[in-house]
């Protein structure tokens, strides 16, 4: 099931075995909360938590006597383990009568970021897997529409769309942003202009409009975000590395006959954002990535050798997209 339909799979009833996974670290402490609050009486008594990384071969063991321990003047005991990838000999020797016979005193959660490899948990017996994944744009501002509205504060579709694309839809800063235009707005209407003078643009976010810019061939609007940039997020390293990376992608995008959807996982981007950014590339054109990838990988390659200065680098990279000086 998708985070998002774990409230309603609680109110059902609860499960043997949640398995909250994904890279989205807000839905995964969310996850956790609510199923917490929903099956969990006297937490100092009846919940133990684990590290997954302790628990190796006849380790486990523990776990599954925790398990099998029954609850204290409570209907359930809930125990969590986190980042847990057994292997499948494991799984066989240690966990599989366990998940086959679970019993119903005893709820487990495991909450795994997916940052290492193990048997595929969420095809086992009594695992009810929770994808915990970054969301996609709709699915954000959907959730700061109806969180906004919750709070008494108003403000048009096109306004939480901005707060999601923002904040790249990382869950953890959407919830710190949309509560900090709760706490600054307490009721009325959220207007387009304080979103942008309120919301933070994740530096990554900025890069993407920053080459926006360049496709749009806006040389002020170029200089402003990369002017903020270096302010911002720290130097013109970063603002280089970052210009660097997203032509690399573009470019790879652009000349690559692969679909979409096996692109989205070579690059580890979203299938809609590999989308957007063949569109972009098609209107940069491939000659000019071309260019502009060797261009600003020698001018990055000057600086860390001191033949040119950061500022001097930046400009040198400015002149060559706008003005095919190089």
């Amino acid at each position: 099931m998708k985070y998002t339909e774990l409230k309603q799979s609680i109110a059902e009833g609860a499960k043997s075995i949640y398995l909250l996974e994904g890279d989205d670290a807000y839905f995964r402490m969310k996850g956790e909360e609510q199923i917490k609050s929903a099956f969990l009486q006297m937490p100092e008594l009846n919940f133990t938590s684990f590290d997954g990384d302790a628990l190796k071969g006849g380790g486990i063991s523990a776990l599954v006597s925790a398990v099998k321990n029954y609850p204290f003047m409570a209907e359930k005991r809930v125990i969590k383990v986190s980042e847990f990838y057994p292997t499948e000999s494991e799984y066989e020797n240690y966990l599989k009568n366990l998940f086959e016979n679970f019993p119903s005193s005893s709820i487990l959660i495991i909450v795994n970021s997916g940052a290492k490899k193990g048997v595929d948990l969420k095809r086992k017996h009594s695992v009810a897997f929770v994808d915990c994944g970054k969301a996609d744009t709709d699915t954000v501002s959907k959730w700061v529409y109806i969180t906004l509205r919750r709070a008494g504060v108003n403000t048009s579709t096109s306004c939480c769309e901005s707060i999601a694309e923002y904040c790249l839809c990382n869950m953890a800063r959407v919830a710190v942003e949309v509560q900090k235009l709760i706490d600054y707005k307490q009721s009325g209407t959220l207007t387009r202009e304080e979103v942008d003078e309120l919301v933070y643009k994740d530096a990554d976010y900025r890069i993407y409009e920053l080459t926006g810019a360049v496709a749009q061939r806006n040389f002020t609007k170029f200089c402003e975000i990369a002017d903020e940039l270096q302010k911002k997020a720290g130097d013109e390293v970063f603002l280089l590395n970052g210009l660097f990376n997203y032509f690399k992608n573009l470019l790879t995008i652009l000349s690559s006959g692969e679909s979409d959807a096996e692109l989205s996982k070579l690059l580890k981007m979203k299938e809609y954002g590999v989308k957007k950014s063949r569109e972009q590339a098609e209107r940069i054109g491939l000659k000019r990535l071309e260019k502009w990838v060797e261009y600003i990988y020698s001018c990055i390659s000057d600086m860390k050798c001191g033949r040119l200065t950061p500022q001097s680098a930046v400009l040198t990279v400015q002149n060559a997209i706008f003005f095919d000086v190089g």
